[in-house]
């Protein structure tokens, strides 16, 4: 009899783990282990939107005047030590009404730079927004449980490390001739927010600057991993790593894209 009962509970424990990894509609969700830290991923517009071949309503190069002019955030990512990252953990489907007091901030300091649909995990094609918690969002666990504290605390880390901002203090001004070292704008952000960045470039122009915390959002250094980035024309060792290792190349930081895109000159925005 107890024999039975043992079993019993043993079935009972097993289906109850299934129904934790099976989705609403029935498919598997993957379970994952938790993360070990945050990187923040921002996009400087100039090279980006030089990249851009149409306009459409939801690409944030096409706003004419009010295309963006500073960095913008292009996701606030769970990671892992090794260098790989968990993404659609959890059956949360975005819905855009739970994030409708953030809109004004978000189609500012994080709007879609493409017009094509990125695709989600639970819901096909979407939009920007809809990629981005899906796929990274879900798996942020403990630390957040609902799109709107992962959005709101993004901008919030966004604005506290006001990456276009502490450059232009620095020195480092979009110009569409200027050449700057990659070290030198690593050692400004190094000098100012005590972390080491990951700078991607695209054809020796700045593409994106990614900054790693702790799970409280502290500034951290992340451990060693060999990065290959098929975008890059180089390759980096461990970003935001205090041993990170670069070759010595120049960058050019500049507004080229938005002048391409709109067809006239814009003043640096300080």
């Amino acid at each position: 009899m107890a024999s039975l009962s043992a079993q019993i509970l043993l079935c009972i424990a097993l289906i109850s783990a299934t129904c934790l990894i099976i989705g609403v509609n029935g498919s598997a969700v993957e379970r994952q282990r938790e993360f070990d830290y945050f990187a923040l991923a921002l996009q400087w517009p100039g090279t980006i939107c030089h990249q851009t071949r149409h306009c459409c309503s939801s690409n944030g190069c096409c706003r004419g005047s009010d295309s963006p002019t500073e960095f913008t955030i292009h996701g606030l990512w769970p990671d892992y030590n090794d260098g790989s990252w968990p993404s659609c953990c959890a059956r949360s489907q975005f819905d855009i009404k739970e994030i409708s007091t953030l809109m004004g901030a978000l189609q500012k300091y994080w709007p879609s730079l493409y017009c094509s649909r990125p695709s989600t995990c639970f819901s096909g094609k979407g939009i920007f927004w809809a990629h981005e918690w899906e796929t990274h969002g879900t798996c942020s666990s403990p630390v957040f449980h609902d799109e709107y504290s992962y959005f709101l605390t993004a901008l919030n880390v966004y604005f506290k490390y006001n990456v276009t901002k502490m450059l232009n203090e620095a020195g480092y001004v979009p110009s569409n001739s200027e050449r700057y070292p990659l070290g030198g704008l690593v050692s400004a952000i190094e000098n100012s927010f005590q972390a080491t960045p990951e700078v991607i470039c695209s054809k020796h122009d700045v593409k994106e600057i990614r900054l790693c915390f702790y799970k409280d959002f502290k500034v951290r250094f992340a451990p060693l991993v060999l990065h290959h980035l098929h975008d890059l024309v180089m390759r980096f060792l461990s970003p935001c790593s205090s041993k990170l290792m670069y070759f010595t190349i120049y960058c050019q930081y500049s507004w080229l894209g938005l002048l391409a895109r709109n067809m006239s000159s814009f003043p640096v925005r300080l």
